[in-house]
């Protein structure tokens, strides 16, 4: 797999690893049916540990545990994968499912258009309109300076 591939795929995978189940299958149902695809590893939900590193560079440490759901699936001679936090399984088997469609040249071009693009602008709008609200409370203190 050559590095543009690469970065592409980790692009609609991002976007679909932050997309609900129930967005995704929205998206699904204006196109086409894709065809029948066989599950390798079933949806199944549990933990993973959350590593962090103190001030981002520090010594490494446990963070705590986080709740991911998983799943693989063959599309053709396609596999695709999934990892999505928390307990949506029919995210997680609808983004897999998409890995392995996407990875499919008859069917990339559609799907990026219906699916992952929309989905990237719309969480994109919801990142800028909630940067805005912060931006709105921002406090900027002015250091004064003690005359003598």
């Amino acid at each position: 797999m050559d590095t543009a591939h690469t970065e592409q795929r980790r692009h609609w995978m991002a976007v679909l690893a932050r997309a609900s189940g129930e967005d995704i299958a929205g998206r699904l149902a204006t196109l086409p049916p894709l065809p029948p695809h066989t599950p390798l590893r079933p949806a199944e939900t549990g933990l993973v540990m959350v590593r962090g590193r103190a001030g981002g560079d520090g010594a490494a440490f446990n963070l705590g545990e986080m709740t991911v759901t998983r799943c693989a699936v063959r599309l053709g001679e396609r596999v695709g994968h999934a990892y999505v936090a928390g307990r949506d399984k029919r995210q997680a088997e609808l983004a897999a499912l998409l890995d392995a469609a996407l990875q499919d040249p008859a069917w990339h071009d559609a799907l990026m258009g219906g699916v992952v693009v929309p989905l990237a602008a719309g969480q994109a709008a919801r990142r800028d309109a909630e940067a805005r609200r912060a931006a709105a409370t921002k406090v900027e203190f002015l250091a004064m300076q003690t005359t003598r």
